[in-house]
């Protein structure tokens, strides 16, 4: 069976990080950590100001995830993600900076059936401020 995607293939996502992201992702998960949500706190910080959650981050990751599968047309099979990992935040998002995440497939397992594609996260100065490894599993259809 042919597989879905193929090494090199490549999608990106870019989003501005507004205020209601971070409280909206704070108000979801229940993180309200200072550093999210205020901003005198912050202030005192070498920052600065707020920085966005990093997990919120992981979910913009998992945006581009979805987009590559939705090229995708496959009734045999469906993908599901088997986790990230080597996830490292480099450098801060700051609220209102925007983020451009790749998404490219380093290699395809055909045997296994799985995809591992290699995730950057570029803030609008293009500094790398995040990296991480998704490892995608093709699940078949058939009960």
């Amino acid at each position: 069976m042919p597989f879905h995607v193929e090494t090199g293939q490549e999608v990106s996502f870019s989003k501005t990080v507004g205020e209601s992201d971070v409280y909206m992702f704070a108000g979801i998960t229940g993180d309200l950590g200072p550093n999210h949500v205020d901003e005198i706190y912050m202030q005192k910080s070498s920052y600065g100001r707020r920085i966005a959650h990093g997990a919120l981050l992981i979910g913009y990751m998992s945006t581009t995830s979805t987009m590559v599968t939705a090229q995708i047309s496959v009734d045999d099979e469906t993908p599901v993600s088997l986790g990230y990992d080597r996830i490292r935040f480099l450098k801060a998002v700051f609220l209102g900076d925007t983020i451009t995440v790749t998404y490219r497939i380093a290699s395809v397992d055909d045997v296994r059936r799985r995809s591992t594609a290699d995730i950057e996260v570029h803030n609008q100065h293009g500094d790398l401020v995040a990296v991480a490894k998704h490892i995608l599993k093709w699940v078949s259809n058939k009960a």
